[in-house]
């Protein structure tokens, strides 16, 4: 399936007007809410609150204020990047719905990152609604866990679901989702870790450097007795700090990482070449060799400026088995795209830290996930079948798009799935009027953590999948939709013009079942409506 241009140029933010709350933080009752809230429209965008930084006792100040400045055509060649309020994001459009009859395959790369949501959510908790280009509806569905069966044998098991939209009469979502097998912190393998720590003058503010410090700390709390921990810095130039030091020494390590102060240029290409020189060293079948990027993205001197020039200098160690995680910190100059691009081509995750809350998610609740991979280039392919399905769209996932006839090319690099990491895809279809059972084929491709030949599984997607309504379908199910659906409504993805986010909330509060991340997004939704409903009424 062929995409959009990548590079489209940016259009105004579109808000959706909602009617007003009392107040912007609490959620409002989605029933209260649904029938009063007109389809979207386009409006002007909501008046920024001044520039600060989140303090680590958790209090905000909005972000610097959002103003659209497009690259110049060789910067926007190379990273695909436009600034909003100092912010650089990558530019895609979102998919847009495909004829069965002329294009019937759609094919992708597996994608775990959660960046984006928790970025858009420190946006809205600041009172601002995120800016479109920082909406990516992948990174949102996947940064919530969902109850899929975990295989008993095997690297995954899938799950089919779908059920009719509310949304649209005209059409059905159907999920097609993963489920990673569960390693245990006993049983991973040794990691080697090197943390690769941006201390330039631009880290100075406390939700920078000391929150990174702070992450750090919590990573090395939860590391077996078997694995070692280095520490390299960059500002002005590249300074080894720690040596490969054992996990267990904790008091060497927290020594080490007090010293960390903020000042001076950024010279991250170097620093990235230093940090792959030390942990490709380690690299072995039987060992996790990572380097964690810890940053705000911005890279103002020395070599290897962008991300193609800083992967095509480390390329050689990534192919010996070094795998990237990148952690991003901080607003007003935060380098979205590079941190997204450089985990992709890197083999890995990129995450996005507000607070030490999510510190906690990513380096303790997630740390297994993050470091073991039990699955690379991991891609997806949905073969429709034109008689039963008119037309489709992929929610989201368009930087993970793989032309169709690569997919059992085991030379295109795809995604990684960590140990127990769920990844979730939505499609959005319209079926014929006498569709026959078969919907679709769902086939997905992947390679062992260390193998170089990839085995296919291929899985029937049929009608007994579908459920006869929404209130039918699973929780888990529902909640997806409402996150997807939610993502693209704060994107402005066209094929979403006239959704409702009181629809989305009242699916989301219905599928909530106690879960704390869940009960937030519900929150969330009501500030984004209130916010919403502010610019449209001109406030």
């Amino acid at each position: 399936m062929k995409r959009g241009d990548t590079t489209a140029a940016s259009a105004p933010a579109r808000e959706y007007a909602a009617d007003e709350f009392a107040s912007a933080g609490a959620p409002a009752p989605a029933e209260a809410l649904a029938a009063a809230e007109p389809q979207m429209r386009r409006a002007s965008p909501a008046k920024p609150a001044p520039s600060g930084a989140l303090a680590l006792g958790g209090a905000v100040v909005a972000p610097a204020p959002t103003q659209l400045m497009e690259k110049s055509k060789k910067e926007l060649t190379d990273d695909k990047g436009i600034s909003e309020g100092g912010n650089t994001f990558e530019v895609y459009k979102p998919n847009a719905f495909t004829e069965t009859a002329k294009d019937n395959l759609s094919t992708f790369a597996a994608d775990v990152d959660t960046a984006s949501y928790s970025m858009a959510r420190r946006y809205l908790q600041q009172g601002q609604l995120p800016p479109t280009h920082a909406v990516r509806v992948e990174e949102f569905v996947n940064y919530f866990k969902y109850r899929y069966t975990p295989p008993e044998e095997g690297a995954f098991t899938v799950h089919l679901e779908g059920a009719p939209s509310p949304f649209n009469a005209r059409r059905q979502f159907v999920r097609v989702g993963v489920q990673g097998k569960v390693v245990s912190r006993s049983q991973r393998k040794p990691a080697h870790l090197v943390f690769l720590v941006d201390t330039s003058g631009s880290m100075a503010s406390s939700d920078k450097l000391p929150l990174a410090i702070e992450s750090i700390k919590v990573a090395v709390k939860n590391l077996n007795e078997n694995d070692t921990v280095a520490l390299v810095t960059y500002a002005g130039s590249t300074r080894d700090v720690l040596p490969p030091t054992p996990a267990t020494d904790v008091k060497k390590i927290h020594a080490a990482l007090d010293t960390l102060v903020a000042g001076g240029g950024t010279a991250m290409g170097s620093g990235m070449e230093a940090a792959y020189k030390h942990a490709v060293k380690k690299a072995a079948a039987g060992v996790v060799s990572r380097v964690v990027v810890l940053t705000d993205g911005d890279a103002n001197i020395g070599p290897n400026l962008s991300p193609k020039a800083m992967l095509a200098s480390v390329q050689k160690y990534v192919s010996e088995g070094v795998t990237l995680t990148t952690v991003g910190f901080g607003m007003g100059n935060y380098h979205d795209s590079l941190m997204e691009q450089l985990a992709d081509k890197g083999n890995g995750n990129s995450f996005y830290v507000d607070s030490m809350k999510e510190a906690r998610k990513v380096f303790e609740t997630q740390l297994t996930g993050t470091l073991e991979v039990i699955a690379k280039d991991v891609k997806f392919q949905v073969e429709f079948n034109p008689k039963a399905v008119s037309r489709y769209r992929l929610m989201g996932y368009e930087n993970r798009d793989i032309a169709d006839k690569d997919f059992r090319d085991d030379k295109v690099d795809a995604g990684e799935i960590g140990a127990g990491h769920t990844v979730t895809a939505l499609y959005e279809v319209e079926l014929t009027g006498d569709a026959p059972q078969e919907l679709a084929t769902v086939r997905i491709r992947a390679k062992a953590p260390n193998g170089t030949e990839a085995k296919e599984q291929a899985f029937p997607l049929t009608r007994a999948n579908l459920k006869p309504s929404m209130d039918a379908a699973s929780s888990d199910f529902r909640f997806a939709v409402s996150v997807a659906a939610t993502a693209d409504i704060l994107r402005a993805a066209p094929a979403a013009e006239g959704w409702s986010l009181g629809t989305a909330q009242k699916l989301a509060e219905g599928a909530v079942g106690g879960d704390a991340d869940r009960t937030e997004f519900v929150r969330l939704i009501g500030q984004a409506r209130a916010l919403m409903s502010a610019s449209a009424s001109g406030r």
